[in-house]
């Protein structure tokens, strides 16, 4: 098991307890966790809908791969520490990972 926290706009850092052997997504977790994350396409990277930055943690997770970042460059609001959460499978090193939720569903 291991503890990933979603901060809040407000900087409010809630935690979430996830196993890592289901082979899990984030985007699955914050779903499961209801969080507002719509994962339109399901976790193929091709929606941007589960867009997250990563705020805190293992410096690799902040690096997104080509077709991640493809379609991060269609977003209004990237930055260097964006994701898609799709895309991030879970592992014990993300644990204490700090994570923010940025897609929003007006976007969409």
């Amino acid at each position: 098991m291991i503890t990933l926290f979603v901060e809040e706009e407000s900087g409010e850092r809630s935690p979430i307890e996830v196993p890592t052997d289901m082979q899990l997504s984030l985007m699955e977790v914050l779903k499961a966790s209801e969080y507002p994350v719509l994962a339109t396409c399901g976790g193929m990277a091709i929606c941007a809908t589960c867009h997250v930055e990563v705020v805190e943690g293992d410096e690799h997770y902040k690096e997104a791969t080509d077709p991640e970042l493809d379609m991060l460059d269609t977003l209004p609001e990237v930055t260097d520490a964006s994701r898609l959460a799709c895309q991030m499978r879970l592992a014990d090193d993300m644990d204490g990972m700090v994570v923010r939720i940025l897609a929003s569903e007006e976007e969409y």
